[in-house]
């Protein structure tokens, strides 16, 4: 009994995204999507080679990919705020008040 007890795993894809190949599984509808309307638009309206029509259609697909991957594209960009203590006394915007040596300084102008 002095042995620990280790789990082994029996089904390691349990828990991750599911895939087709090297691809995930919820890009398949978008990217089929995205093929159909670059095959429309290139090689039908535009009657442009096949050369053409795939490069449209692998930027499509990689544009996609880059957007909808992560579920939080734009989240990536957004950095984490730097927090430090700051000791400067708040200032409304709205209705400034005199800086504390000014009002001194118009108190002993009074007198």
């Amino acid at each position: 009994m002095g042995r620990e007890r280790e789990f082994r795993t029996v089904n390691r894809v349990l828990g991750e995204q599911p895939r087709l190949g090297p691809f995930p599984a919820d890009q398949i509808v978008p990217w089929s999507a995205i093929a159909l309307i670059s095959y429309m638009v290139v090689k039908g309206f535009m009657q442009a080679s096949w050369l053409a029509t795939g490069i449209v259609t692998a930027w499509g697909w990689a544009t996609w990919w880059t957007v909808s991957a992560n579920k939080a594209f734009l989240g990536k960009f957004v950095g984490t705020p730097r927090i430090t203590r700051g000791y400067k006394p708040f200032v409304s915007l709205v209705n400034p008040l005199q800086p504390q040596s000014q009002k001194k300084h118009q108190m002993k102008k009074r007198r």
